[in-house]
């Protein structure tokens, strides 16, 4: 209530509390209730207000916004019109004048948790991941009455991290059993990056209130980042039985199905999806990554133009579209991505993301000056915001040589894990992975899977680092593993890929390319396991892959001295492997593989340890999903128009080359 409506007093204030108990439990009762309310006391406020919100919760969103207009046009200023109000135009799929009507709420009355939470909902579907942001933590904020919560949730609001932090650990060492608290405790390391953190917290949090919607949303989210989709699906359908038509937890579900390999799950979800929302631009987008994981184009070239026309500044639209790495564009689609570009208020992940798009829409049209310009540009903005160290990447090499040497692993030779399932693909992005994986998932005994994080995960695990500034004891531990634990290691492997094996078939493979700082990982504790060097020119594979936009990971490849740099440190790591484990990598290099094509699969084949299968030259008929850059080149046959085409940006590529080293003529020379 506030100073704008009159006040309920008698008889018809107690008629008006009966009929809002009523809403929860059976709004059909209550919508009967404010109906007879209305008829003693005709255009009451706080009664068509009942009345709206009771047609809504039956699903008539738009009976609720005829009854609730002459509401709002009589009072303007009451906070809970403007939210029952936005909570249908949500319901409608209308997002943009319901983040005006949740925005108008909250701004009369800042304490509206519902219209925080639906806000922020409307924002994350928008794209809008910054104001999704700032509205969960000021739900956060509204929902607190403790005033030492208060002030963490504040600083909390105004990213004051390091404050929130101060203030809530003591609070916490007082109250332990505070979901609330907790919940907030999770926020901070989530933002500062401490997702396993957050994600104990969270359990904890859902553990001590499982009807905590909020905190059990939160840690799905946090192990969908973690890549334990599997684990956030079971927190989404304890949401979802609850919560059916909530679109935050049907976003993410469709997300997190995708992680798993359920596409057709996924494409189902945004299908329903995006029928009751179809103004999400980045329900739209996420729509077209499913379909062009799948092989449709078409449909994804639709679903990602779709998110074009409804926010044209979307940059990660623009590139999803340049990165089918077949789709031409237009002189319009030039002109709107340079007009958007232009753009004073655009943001800086829209920015780098149109960059990349329009230096493969010049790159297409042959003007490769500004082509690379925008690369370059592209890239310069991407490196700013990411924590890369070359001299890491390269102690890390030299460490793994002095540890990981002959007498190592004659010692070891073994242990781990007896199964032979695993098909590593190592080596740099971009130099021929995913042909390397369409031509063996051709085959009857293998499957194709994505590039899993699990073996990353494990060397991370057993190196301890639990801050930036912390040192890692990996590759070192290593030598102090026993044989129970190599192959304990080795079967947790298997066990955490198990999710993404949905054929049956013997053989699997994982296609994580940075995996060659692990090889000896692997050999210790999955021994019988194939490991598989795609290997490419250093100018073709590094400058193909700084021209790309990698959705995560490759911190390395958006700056040309640290790219160069860290292909001569995976050239000596593997030259490293081929002298101290002799035969265990095979290597496929890329220009062999175009040239003679049938020569290079039987060798591969041979070296796996499998019969030839003409299939496997006929890569291109497989129906397969393929989740990465190159999906639709893999569904042509093999051309060699590509193989050289850096050559067209050599002039720019001086300090590339300078940073490769020896590495740039002795890249294909066998150790």
């Amino acid at each position: 209530m506030t100073q704008d409506t009159a006040p309920t007093t008698g008889t018809l204030g107690t008629a008006l509390a009966h009929a809002a108990q009523l809403l929860s439990q059976d709004p059909a009762l209550a919508e009967a209730q404010a109906i007879e309310i209305l008829r003693a006391a005709p255009d009451h406020p706080e009664a068509l207000l009942l009345l709206g919100a009771a047609l809504r919760r039956q699903g008539r969103a738009e009976a609720t916004l005829s009854v609730l207009e002459p509401v709002i046009r009589g009072q303007p200023n009451w906070p809970p019109v403007h939210q029952e109000a936005g909570l249908a135009l949500a319901d409608l799929g209308l997002a943009r004048p319901a983040v005006v009507a949740l925005s108008r709420a909250v701004a009369l009355d800042p304490r509206l948790t519902v219209a925080w939470g639906a806000l922020a909902d409307q924002l994350l579907l928008a794209g809008d991941e910054a104001g999704a942001e700032k509205a969960r933590a000021q739900q956060i904020r509204a929902s607190t009455s403790d005033p030492e919560l208060l002030e963490a949730a504040v600083a909390l609001c105004d990213n004051q991290l390091a404050v929130a932090e101060r203030l809530l650990k003591p609070y916490l060492a007082r109250h332990p059993t505070n979901a609330a608290a907790i919940r907030m405790l999770a926020e901070v390391a989530a933002r500062l990056g401490r997702l396993d953190d957050a994600e104990v917290l969270l359990a904890r949090a859902v553990e001590l209130a499982p009807g905590f919607a909020e905190a059990r949303h939160n840690h799905a989210t946090v192990l969908y980042r973690l890549n334990r989709s599997e684990e956030a699906l079971a927190e989404l359908d304890f949401l979802l039985a609850r919560s059916p038509a909530h679109p935050g937890y049907r976003n993410l579900k469709a997300a997190a199905l995708g992680r798993v390999g359920d596409y057709q799950g996924a494409i189902d979800l945004y299908d329903d999806l995006l029928k009751a929302y179809p103004d999400q631009p980045k329900a739209w987008m996420s729509y077209g990554h499913a379909l062009k994981t799948v092989g449709r184009q078409a449909d994804s070239v639709t679903a990602y133009r779709r998110a074009i026309v409804l926010a044209p500044q979307m940059g990660e639209a623009w590139w999803s579209l340049a990165n089918l790495k077949t789709v031409r564009f237009s002189a319009d689609d030039v002109s709107t991505m340079e007009a958007q570009l232009a753009r004073a208020d655009l943001a800086e992940e829209d920015r780098f993301h149109l960059q990349f798009a329009l230096g493969k829409a010049l790159e297409d049209a042959g003007d490769y000056e500004r082509s690379f310009a925008h690369y370059r540009d592209g890239a310069a903005l991407r490196r700013a915001g990411l924590d890369y160290d070359a001299e890491e990447t390269h102690s890390h090499v030299v460490r793994s040589k002095a540890v990981l040497t002959a007498g190592f692993f004659a010692a070891r030779a073994d242990w781990g894990s007896e199964a032979p399932d695993p098909v590593f693909i190592v080596g740099l992005p971009r130099a021929g992975s995913t042909l390397i994986e369409q031509i063996l998932s051709s085959h009857s005994a293998v499957e194709g899977t994505m590039e899993l994080p699990d073996i990353i995960s494990i060397a991370r695990r057993l190196g301890g680092r639990q801050r930036r500034s912390q040192a890692s004891s990996y590759p070192e531990v290593l030598e102090t593993l026993d044989p129970d634990a190599c192959r304990a290691l080795g079967e947790e492997y298997l066990e955490r890929t198990r999710v993404q094996r949905k054929l049956g078939r013997p053989l699997f493979i994982d296609k994580m390319p940075n995996n060659f700082v692990h090889v000896g990982l692997i050999r210790l504790i999955l021994p019988r396991a194939k490991i598989i060097d795609a290997r490419r020119h250093p100018l073709g594979g590094c400058f193909s892959a700084f021209k790309q936009h990698f959705a995560r990971g490759q911190a390395f490849s958006y700056d040309l001295t640290e790219l160069g740099r860290y292909y001569a440190d995976y050239v000596a790591l593997m030259a490293h492997w081929d002298a101290v484990i002799p035969g265990a990598v095979h290597r496929v290099i890329y220009e062999d593989m175009i040239a003679d094509t049938e020569a290079e699969v039987r060798r591969l084949l041979t070296y796996c340890g499998l019969p030839f299968e003409p299939g496997c030259l006929r890569f291109y008929e497989n129906d397969r999903a393929v989740r990465t850059a190159s999906s639709e080149q893999v569904r042509r046959p093999i051309f060699a128009d590509g193989v050289d085409h850096w050559q067209a940006y050599e002039p720019w590529l001086d300090p590339l080359k300078t940073a490769l080293g020896p590495a740039l003529t002795r890249w294909n020379i066998p150790a």
